[in-house]
């Protein structure tokens, strides 16, 4: 593909004129460069139609996304079209901040997370991000380890290559990477959509946390990865490195070792969720896949249950038990927890509430609402929701006002208006 020479000059659908800059990297499909975009710094995806067998269907598509808009501020989405240039066009998109680091460089060690609380902010919003897609009526067509960027330091993620979004029922006839499709794409069967994409999202999350992929264990390791053998192991016959049922495709020592070391400490009711998601039967019955909604409970308790013992090893703790630390072996039990109707967390300097705790219904994982600290020697919460709550102990009631504090009790009662919780 002939690069674009830096101060060439194209017109947009919006009539933008777009001056291009530097190039910032190329793939398969096309080259991103930076652009001054009528005077404002973006990126341009830039494509010749030889890339696709239709390109004006490609092209009407992304024109249809870029005309109903990004999902959410996550998604660096296409918001302008140009014209096209002879063959080629392209599309432009915000520009990716530096500190945001590719996925794929997580996956083999090149990039780390600052904290596991930044892991876990990243599972919620890589998540959030497949949910909101979905209730905007579009899948994913080509899911793979470049569609996510992630801040190291806090977990926050970007979603790039939204070119082959579309919407329910359209397919962009871009073949993605085989090892992240649903089995009943690789086999052939079945087109993108909703379901195929929830199988996607655990062998995404399952990367994230094992760094290696759910189907790649002894049947993986071929001396030749033709397409036969790949469409074996993601397609016809997948089997789940951990299936408790079906040792046959089991991790191998020297190869798979990120499985191998990181599967026993995962919390328990996590490894249950990949054994089911990657079940034979949730992975061939497409309608039991599991739901965003529930992957993102899970984290949202796993975050919850972060604890950093005094000798500095960080672990997942059961709010409610005897939690030894791993490494230096101290029993850590916690005198109080804040019991919701779906969350339970252990107090200690370091408790967070956020809205999915003291709001009815809410999955707002985001949103801080209340804090607690240390005070003399036991524990205080502070307000922090811009909400009046109401505390009752010894059946007596207390307003507390946003940005007040209340000395937790054994027994207490919180209303959060709409939420309640209580302190066991």
């Amino acid at each position: 593909m002939a690069d674009l020479n830096a101060g060439y000059t194209i017109q947009t659908k919006k009539f933008k004129k777009v001056v291009v800059g530097k190039k910032l990297g190329e793939g398969g499909q096309g080259a991103v460069y930076q652009v001054d975009y009528d005077g404002e710094p973006k990126a341009l995806k830039w494509y010749t139609g030889k890339k696709f067998k239709n390109p004006d269907k490609f092209y009407a598509n992304l024109e249809n996304n870029s005309k109903k808009g990004a999902p959410t501020k996550a998604f660096l989405w296409p918001e302008d079209l140009t014209d096209y240039d002879g063959e080629a066009f392209g599309y432009i998109m915000n520009l990716r901040p530096p500190e945001y680091k590719v996925f794929s460089r997580f996956l083999i060690g090149k990039e780390v997370f600052a904290s596991v609380t930044a892991m876990v902010n990243a599972s919620l919003h890589i998540i959030a991000g497949f949910r909101a897609l979905h209730n905007s009526g579009y899948s994913y067509q080509d899911l793979n380890d470049g569609n996510f960027f992630i801040n190291p330091k806090n977990g926050d993620v970007l979603i790039c290559d939204n070119d082959n979004v579309s919407e329910y029922g359209k397919n962009s006839g871009i073949a993605g990477k085989a090892c992240y499709m649903a089995p009943e794409i690789v086999a052939k069967h079945a087109k993108p959509d909703i379901k195929t994409d929830r199988y996607s999202l655990g062998v995404v999350l399952f990367l994230l946390w094992t760094k290696n992929h759910p189907l790649e264990g002894k049947n993986g390791c071929p001396v030749c990865m033709d397409a036969a053998h790949e469409k074996k192991i993601y397609g016809t016959n997948p089997v789940f490195i951990f299936d408790p049922a079906d040792n046959s495709n089991r991790p191998v020592q020297g190869i798979h070792t990120g499985a191998i070391n990181n599967w026993p400490f995962l919390p328990e009711y996590l490894r249950e969720e990949f054994i089911k998601a990657f079940s034979k039967d949730v992975m061939g019955d497409p309608a039991n896949r599991i739901i965003e909604q529930e992957w993102l409970r899970l984290f949202i308790r796993m975050r919850g249950e972060i604890y950093k013992c005094p000798c500095g090893e960080v672990y997942f703790a059961d709010p409610v038990g005897n939690n030894p630390c791993p490494e230096c072996k101290r029993t850590n039990a916690f005198p109080l927890s804040v019991k919701t109707c779906r969350y339970t967390l252990s107090v200690h300097q370091r408790t967070k509430l956020y809205a999915c705790y003291t709001e009815k219904d809410s999955d707002d994982f985001e949103t801080l609402t209340g804090e607690s600290a240390v005070k003399d020697g036991g524990f205080e919460l502070k307000n922090v929701s811009g909400k009046n709550w109401s505390i009752m102990e010894d059946g007596n009631t207390i307003s507390l006002a946003s940005g007040e504090s209340i000395v937790l009790q054994k027994g207490m009662s919180l209303n959060f208006g709409g939420a309640t919780a209580e302190i066991i």
